[in-house]
């Protein structure tokens, strides 16, 4: 639409005013200032965090919101996890707020995860307010949201789906995810990892980065060869031999091909290494989301209308029918004259027979006529007769 199209031709005109490489991010990796029309007329970028538990999403967004509040950059911070105890960055939409989780627990006895994704569910309904929210604040650069530590409950449940796709047809959205770099060292929890990865891309169609994180206790040079280089992935597979091993085997086999061209940035949370990386790599992936996202975006509304109008064309149908504006009734014209009763002849047989001249219940005569009343007055005779005592 026009409304898409002006705001994506602001951004890139934002991308080349900022430096000759067309990144939004400096050589120290501060975003540059953009003209305070130019600044109205683009949206703030949604970060959606995903992650495994223990992957350090809560620590990254601490990082990256710290390091925008630094280069004077305006986040709108918005926290969906239920459970977690605290969170060690300022939020100004948190869900614990509107849902308490540990009475949810209790009044529909559920257990911890029944307890999260029913806390999302009845967040979720009240969502459109969230919307509301955001929509009135105009000087906001960026909007980071975080999620439950249990992937799946975010991802694969009715709730993160509606909060998901309400956010990323209202703004530019890009979803991080956040990988352990410890941990996959392994190939098999590596693999897992990219599984996830591509599940969730397709799934959502958004722009993704796979953000390989702790990359000051173990450097991501490793993670990013395996992706790119599937001999390389192959050798270290045969260095772990087992069941595990071989499925991975045979999954890379299939998801080679979607993960290895995946943008990846290594970071630390917690030195905050890698972040004006991040930032660059969220500036191609919101080009992605203007050149891909938004017109699938309007393929799908125009499906949707077009199903809509269909059913009200149906549903039009059905109601002329139903009042009788298409009944042909001029094929069931009586003609009265001369006090004879005729029909024209494509009355149905069945109504026919009820007007024949010949039929047994009609009067023709006045014979008959006298007949049928002393029927019934011997009728009345014998009722009156036989009445008890």
């Amino acid at each position: 639409s026009l409304s898409y199209y002006n705001e994506y031709k602001s951004y890139l005109r934002m991308l080349a005013a900022s430096s000759e490489d067309a990144s939004s991010v400096s050589e120290e990796g501060a975003p540059q200032e953009a003209s305070s029309s130019e600044k109205t007329s683009v949206k703030p970028v949604v970060i959606l965090t995903l992650g495994m538990a223990g992957s350090g999403k809560t620590r990254f967004m601490q990082r990256i919101n710290a390091w925008l509040h630094a280069k004077e950059k305006t986040p709108y911070v918005i926290n969906l996890d239920p459970a977690v105890f605290e969170v060690p960055y300022p939020t100004n939409i948190d869900i614990r707020d509107s849902v308490k989780y540990k009475e949810v627990m209790k009044q529909y006895q559920l257990g911890p995860n029944g307890g999260i994704i029913t806390s999302l569910n009845l967040f979720a309904t009240k969502f459109d307010q969230v919307l509301d929210i955001l929509e009135k604040k105009n000087d906001v650069d960026f909007i980071l949201v975080d999620t439950p530590g249990q992937i799946e409950v975010f991802t694969w449940s009715a709730s993160g789906t509606i909060i998901s796709d309400a956010i990323a047809r209202s703004y530019p959205t890009v979803i991080a995810y956040i990988m352990d770099t410890t941990r996959c060292t392994n190939p098999v929890t590596f693999m897992s990892n990219m599984m996830y990865a591509c599940s969730i891309m397709y799934k959502t169609r958004l722009p993704l980065i796979v953000v390989m994180n702790k990359i000051d206790v173990v450097s991501n040079e490793y993670a990013v060869s395996w992706m790119r280089d599937f001999e390389t992935f192959q050798d270290a597979l045969d260095a772990h031999p087992g069941y595990s091993s071989n499925l991975s085997r045979s999954m890379s086999l299939v998801l080679d091909e979607f993960y290895k061209d995946l943008r990846t940035v290594g970071i630390s949370a917690i030195t905050g290494q890698g972040c004006s990386n991040f930032f660059k790599a969220v500036s191609g992936a919101v080009q992605e989301y203007y050149e891909e996202y938004v017109p699938y975006l309007e393929e799908l509304r125009a499906k949707i209308e077009k199903r809509r109008q269909q059913q009200v064309e149906t549903q039009l149908k059905k109601l002329k029918v139903d009042k009788g504006d298409e009944v042909p009734l001029d094929d069931y014209t009586l003609d009265m004259t001369d006090d004879k009763i005729t029909t024209s002849s494509n009355l149905p047989p069945s109504f026919s027979n009820y007007l024949d001249e010949d039929s047994d219940d009609d009067y023709n005569t006045e014979e008959q006529y006298e007949e049928s009343e002393a029927a019934e007055a011997s009728f009345a005779r014998f009722v009156n007769k036989n009445k008890p005592l």
